[in-house]
Order: structure tokens, then sequence, then C-alpha cells
């Protein structure tokens, strides 16, 4: 299949999202408000979404893989939802007040999330780890945040550092602190230890996602997280796990429980919401007692706030809709999109054999094309190394011809209402694809 042919296709479906792309440009930088939404040539215009389907302004239905920067775990306009905003947004949308939904929604977080013993809630996930790197420093007295190479926590200044490869180049103008971040390597505990013993005395706190998302759906092995968790603790620093992408998806909970971790701090986010914007720093009392701007000196507390719209009724209302839901169907959800997940990474990696690896857990899946004798993907350099354009490649190919959305070079995220004939279509589809890679 030639890519020509590919485009010449897109563009012929997608006209009307062209002509109000061109508008965007004129008013956004690069037509987007959020830079990983653009895709080449240019990307469709959504007008709709319900269930696994995005509908875009020509009418085009996508079977959806994205779902949301994967937070839709129960697929789009859910009702179980919908309903529970419908009522409250009858009520007010914003108070700007204390009330009772984010109380019964925090009782429910609490009791899933061992470490919430306070919670304190924002409205992104990057609010979320710019504050747990200020309650790091503001607890230790010291400096230093550690966090993995290609960790991705938002665009926060603290954080912004060995996101791309390479990981020794600068991510952006504007940053004047970088010296107080530096890298490790994931799954290599050896040398994140070296690396992190020439810190210790300054060490205020490492972050770790226990699956790197962005930097290609990679798992942590226990022994890794049980390794930096324990240097972190003996060395008076706090272990901060970034559980916005993995928290929810796998379990009624988070990832870490399954792994015996004693995290001091985790952040939620995403799946959490129910569609709606939020971050949530959840901690142990000793930890975010810090926090309390009533009980605490200037000199001594971490002012961390929340903003206008945290905890705002319209989040919590369909984030506790959400968790409600998941607790009470646990069992199918989970058995469910876990079940899917695997049988579409043994699918692909049966379709495009020694092209790829197929990097993932329950319901997250990534293909990896190999290239640069990488052999295998345990971190986010090796999986730099690959082919990102095949990959990106494969994901147009697969919205021009296929009607099936990945963002392009980005994983992909089954939700409760994708089928077993989706991921036939989809392996039907690679298969198709795989062809030409012959």
């Amino acid at each position: 299949m030639q890519l020509s042919s590919t485009l010449d296709t897109y563009k012929k479906n997608t006209k009307k999202s062209a002509k109000i792309f061109e508008r965007s440009k004129k008013l956004h930088v690069n037509g987007v408000s959020h830079n990983i939404r653009f895709f080449e040539p240019y990307p469709f215009v959504t007008k709709s979404a319900k269930g696994k389907y995005l509908i875009d302004v020509d009418g085009n239905k996508y079977t959806d893989y994205w779902m949301g920067h994967w937070s839709l775990i129960l697929g789009h306009a859910v009702p179980k939802v919908a309903d529970k905003v419908r009522k409250q947004i009858q009520h007010c949308w914003m108070h700007g007040t204390v009330n009772e939904n984010t109380v019964e929604f925090s009782e429910i977080i609490q009791k899933a999330v061992p470490v919430a013993e306070k919670i304190r809630y924002v409205s992104t996930g990057t609010e979320a780890t710019m504050y747990t790197t200020r309650i790091a420093r503001a607890k230790t007295g010291k400096k230093i945040i550690a966090k993995i190479e290609g960790g991705w926590h938002g665009y926060t200044t603290d954080l912004l550092k060995s996101v791309n490869y390479p990981f020794d180049q600068s991510e952006s103008a504007g940053l004047i602190d970088e010296e107080h971040i530096i890298s490790i390597p994931y799954n290599n505990l050896e040398k994140s230890i070296s690396i992190l013993e020439s810190v210790k005395n300054n060490l205020a706190g490492i972050i770790i996602e226990p699956l790197l998302g962005g930097a290609g759906c990679i798992p942590a092995t226990k022994e890794y997280l049980t390794g930096i968790q324990e240097f972190t603790h003996s060395n008076n620093a706090l272990f901060i796990l970034d559980e916005i992408v993995t928290g929810f998806r796998f379990r009624f909970g988070c990832l870490y429980k399954t792994m015996n971790l004693d995290p001091d701090i985790v952040t939620l986010g995403k799946i959490v919401g129910g569609g709606f914007p939020i971050g949530v720093i959840c901690g142990k009392e000793e930890v975010m007692k810090i926090t309390d701007a009533n009980s605490n000196k200037r000199i001594d507390r971490s002012y961390i706030g929340g903003g206008t719209f945290s905890a705002n009724p319209m989040t919590m209302t369909s984030g506790k809709a959400m968790l409600k839901f998941l607790k009470k169907n646990s069992v199918p959800v989970y058995k469910k999109i876990g079940r899917l997940g695997e049988e579409t990474r043994k699918g692909l990696s049966k379709i495009l054999q020694d092209k790829a690896i197929i990097t993932g857990m329950g319901s997250l899946f990534m293909p990896h094309f190999l290239a640069n004798g990488i052999t295998q993907i345990t971190n986010a350099e090796e999986a730099s190394k690959c082919n990102i354009d095949i990959l990106k490649k494969y994901h147009f190919e697969l919205i021009a011809k296929e009607k099936i959305f990945f963002l392009p070079g980005k994983l992909g995220a089954i939700s409760y209402v994708h089928s077993e004939s989706d991921i036939k279509d989809l392996l039907e589809a690679s298969k198709r694809f795989a062809v030409s890679l012959k």
C-alpha cells in the first residue's frame, strides 16, 4: 500500500475537516490546543463521539483506540456517567465552595488507594505532578528531583527534562532550573543507583510511572521499582508514583498495590475524572500535612493550591459515577479489557513477527517497529531507536483506509465498549499493512 494512495484517500474523505483546520491554524498555534493532536497532513475534526466511535465532520466513523488520551475506560458518553452529570448540571456546574460530592468521591478513592490518607484535587495531571515536586522539596529540605528517561509528567517546568531522545538535550527554551532535575534509566537498577548515589545528600524525591505511557507503553519490573523505593526511603527522600495513566486502568485501584510498594505520594488523573478534567494528589498524612496552610507558617509550609475549577461539582459527579460503576463491575470490566488486550498483543506479534515488538500490559498495547539493532524494549532509549516513521505510517493507514483511530505514534487503549470483532478487525487491517513491509 503506497502512502500517496493513503493520503489521497484521507484527503478525499476529510474535505470538511481540511477547511475547518485551515480556519483553526489562523487562530491556534499549529492549529491545535495540544501538541500531540496534530498529525500530517492535518487532523480530522471530530463532531461527536459515542461508545467506541469518533465521528468527524465529514461523517466518517472511526473505531477509537486513543479514547480521550486513554482516559475513557468505559467509552465515550457513557450513560451511567452522563445521566449523573445531567442531573448535576440542573443544580449547578460551578460552586467555588466545598461540596458533598467531593467528600463522597474522596471516600471511594481513599478505600481503593491506601496511600490516599489525604487528598488534594487539581484540574490537570500536570498540576498534580508539579505540586508533588514542591511537596518533596518542602518535606525534605532538599532540592533534587529524579525522574525516568522518557518519563512524561506533563508540561510542568520542574519535570520537563529528558522526555525525548536524545535525553541529554534540553526539551525547551525558558527552563531555568534544570540542574536540580536528574534522569535515571528505566529498568536498569544498577545504573540508576549509581546516578542516585552521586546526589543522595540533596535528593528530595524520585517520581516514576510504573508503566511508561508516552515513552512507549513499557512496564517497569517489580525488582526495579522495589530497588528504587528502597534507595529513596533509605536516603530520606520521597518515593512518588505517577499513576495518572495506570490508576484504575488494570484493577480497581492502583498498580503499585500489586507490587507491594509503599509510595509516599501517588498522582491520579485520566480515568478517575470520568471524562472531565482532573488531577489528584494522594499522599500519606505525615507527608501531606506540610501543605496545611492554616497550621504551618509560610517558611514551613508547602503552598499548594488547587485552582478555580478544582473539585468542581461536574468533575466530582462524573468521577464518582465512574468509580462507582468500576467498583460494582470490576470483575467483568477488567477481565474483558485485559483479555482483549492480551489477544491484541499476541495477534500483532504473530502478524508483525520479527518486524516489531509489542509492549504493554492489560488493556494497553503498542507496536515498536525494529531498527538500529534493537531486539528488546525495556526502556525509553530502546523504544526511541525503533522506527517511529513506520509506526506513524501504520497508524495513519489505519485511520485513512480502515477507519480505525490511533493518535499516530501513540499507544492504544482498549475500553469496555470494544468487542472481539473490533480486535479481529484491527488484526485483519494490520495484516494488510504488514504486506507492505515485506
